[in-house]
């Protein structure tokens, strides 16, 4: 009768557990309270600097630290975040002059550009990555919704049209390509299984990695989702059968990261066109909000964000890791905390900052030789008088593509000649950041910009690697505005108002990102997203824990590539350090959230 007693009451607890865990957060780091009503957008740029901009130096190191993170990327500052939130005194240390990473942005001559961050997509009230970023900012990250027409896609002389939307976007495809009705809704159907059974590659990271490696060697992997084989398979084989249209293969292929179709994963191109089927947004102020809110989070734990501290190498002992050696002129110093967490990408922790007794390990070098280095960008920024408004400009992004066989034109892209590319660009991205910020013609009067994008080979620039910015010399100068201008004068025809109102030009090349970044050969998406990362036994093994005791990876190269992709491999991070599935406590809070905004719209 005793066992009966207490098993009852054992099982009332667990019920009583789990009500309170769902229905109020109870025992979550996440809280709904947390989000706070936002304040007034920070124009000074003291009063930022102070918060972006704080100089290393050790009596700025709280005394007392449980995480040390190298690099102050989103992925970052995402795990830090998190952390900081489960009580965690967490110290990141950037070795650029600014923290943000890949969101931070730059003034220059009255205009403000952005480096990496060109709209983000899923921050509709109530989506998840939405309630993530709340979280990490205490809601005082807000977002500005870009038009239905978030995307132009030019194929030759051809222009499509992407729409936001629960049905636009299929819709609206079928009525640019009469016939191919079938086509597009098999597309739109991979594209929703791809992204309601993604949850499970982030599980297979979760568990360990005995239990992901048997599942996967049994072939049970396999027979639990389609998404395993969807992931492995290349984006022109899966697109390939459903149509023979090049120009319909290449909207369902469209946004460019270096790798063509035919070598790319089905899986990741199909989330890209996902994550914004809900629409595309832009962080209102510039995307250095990003990091501006959450630095806040992490200071009020205890924390410190601190800039100008490069990391050079990451301490171990009796091969465990124990903290990190922080550059400063002539003199090294150590920095001690129980667990280190790299923001730096997979190449650069374990080829630059640690011994190469450890990339030696066989478990290393066997995950690194399944990897390569992502393919650099070529940025340009120009800064434009006029407001956005007095110039028509629109938050429609347009990408442009001399031809529509991608695979053809990325290999030829790769064998053209310096001469030839500054002549004939076969594939270019141009942005007004300014029109999809309403604050930013009240922050910078008169003033509006374009981002112009496309990809380069670092073998272009390299041999100016080891040479500071603004001292490569003339020849670098001259090489890389060549294309600059080029591209400029793309985008002037494809927007001819812009004719005489262009006052600034400057561009980076993948040597700049490598400056600037620490980004390994000038990549911006970590390591190349090609087929061979997205092999089940290479997603199985990229996980936030590392072959090296207390050292963990976070960032775009332990999920997927872009702001999404860092975020979450913050969290995959802070759930590895915390031992702690943090993404039932978002999913809970999600389900409290959605059903409060359902009442408040009945």
């Amino acid at each position: 009768m005793l066992f009966w007693i207490l098993l009852a009451l054992f099982l009332s607890i667990v019920l009583l557990y789990s009500y309170l865990r769902l229905y109020y957060g109870w025992g979550s780091i996440f809280k709904e309270e947390s989000i706070q009503p936002p304040r007034p957008l920070v124009i000074d740029k003291k009063t930022r600097d102070k918060v972006l901009k704080q100089g290393f130096s050790q009596d700025k190191i709280p005394p007392i630290l449980d995480a040390l993170v190298i690099g102050s990327g989103v992925g970052g500052l995402s795990a830090a975040a998190v952390l900081a939130k489960a009580g965690k005194r967490v110290l990141v240390l950037e070795q650029h002059d600014q923290a943000g990473g890949s969101c931070h942005t730059f003034q220059e001559h009255g205009y403000e550009f952005d480096v990496g961050l060109h709209y983000v997509g899923q921050m509709h009230e109530g989506g998840m990555l939405r309630v993530i970023m709340d979280q990490l900012t205490d809601g005082q990250l807000q977002w500005n919704r870009l038009g239905d027409q978030y995307d132009s896609i030019i194929i030759g002389h051809k222009v499509y049209r992407l729409y936001a939307g629960k049905h636009e976007f299929a819709n609206t495809l079928k009525k640019q390509f009469p016939g191919e009705e079938e086509a597009i809704d098999k597309f739109v159907t991979l594209m929703k299984n791809v992204a309601r059974h993604v949850p499970l590659l982030a599980i297979l990271k979760m568990i360990p990695k005995y239990l992901a490696l048997f599942l996967l060697k049994s072939g049970l992997l396999h027979r639990l989702s389609p998404v395993f084989r969807l992931a492995e398979s290349s984006h022109q084989d899966v697109v390939g059968g459903l149509t023979s249209n090049k120009e319909l293969q290449t909207v369902f292929s469209y946004l460019f990261y270096g790798v063509p179709p035919n070598d790319s994963s089905f899986m990741i191109n199909a989330l890209l066109l996902h994550h914004y089927k809900r629409g595309a947004w832009y962080p209102r102020g510039g995307s250095s909000e990003i990091a501006f809110h959450m630095i806040p989070v992490i200071e009020h734990a205890g924390g410190k964000v601190l800039v100008k501290a490069p990391v050079t190498r990451i301490l171990l002992n009796n091969g465990k890791a124990t903290g990190v050696v922080v550059q400063r002129k002539d003199k090294e110093i150590c920095i001690f905390a129980p667990v280190v967490i790299s923001d730096a990408g997979i190449f650069n922790t374990y080829e630059k900052l640690l011994p190469p007794v450890v990339k030696n390990t066989p478990e290393v070098e066997t995950l690194l030789s399944s990897l390569q280095y992502g393919m650099g960008c070529f940025l340009v920024f120009v800064g434009i008088c006029g407001t956005s408004d007095e110039l028509g400009l629109k938050s429609t992004n347009l990408w442009i593509y001399t031809e529509s066989d991608l695979n053809s034109l990325m290999e030829k892209f790769r064998s053209l000649e310096w001469e030839e590319v500054c002549k004939q660009l076969p594939l270019m991205f141009i942005t007004f950041p300014s029109a999809k910020d309403p604050t930013y013609s009240r922050r910078h009067p008169g003033h509006s910009c374009m981002t112009l994008l496309t990809m380069a080979p670092y073998d272009w620039f390299h041999q100016w690697n080891d040479q500071k910015p603004r001292n490569r010399g003339g020849e670098y100068h001259g090489m890389k505005m060549k294309l600059a201008n080029h591209m400029v004068e793309k985008a002037i025809k494809e927007n001819p108002q812009l004719q005489g109102k262009i006052e600034y030009v400057e561009a980076a090349t993948p040597v700049s990102n490598e400056y600037y970044l620490r980004a390994p050969k000038g990549s911006m998406y970590g390591a190349e997203q090609n087929c061979s990362r997205y092999q089940c036994d290479i997603i199985t093994r990229m996980r936030s824990q590392t072959a090296v005791p207390g050292l963990y990876l976070t960032g775009q190269d332990v999920f997927s590539g872009g702001v999404a992709g860092a975020v979450h491999g913050g969290l995959l991070c802070a759930c590895a350090v915390l031992n702690k599935i943090l993404y039932i406590d978002l999913i809970m809070l999600k389900k409290r959230l959605k059903k409060r905004i359902k009442q408040r719209r009945s």
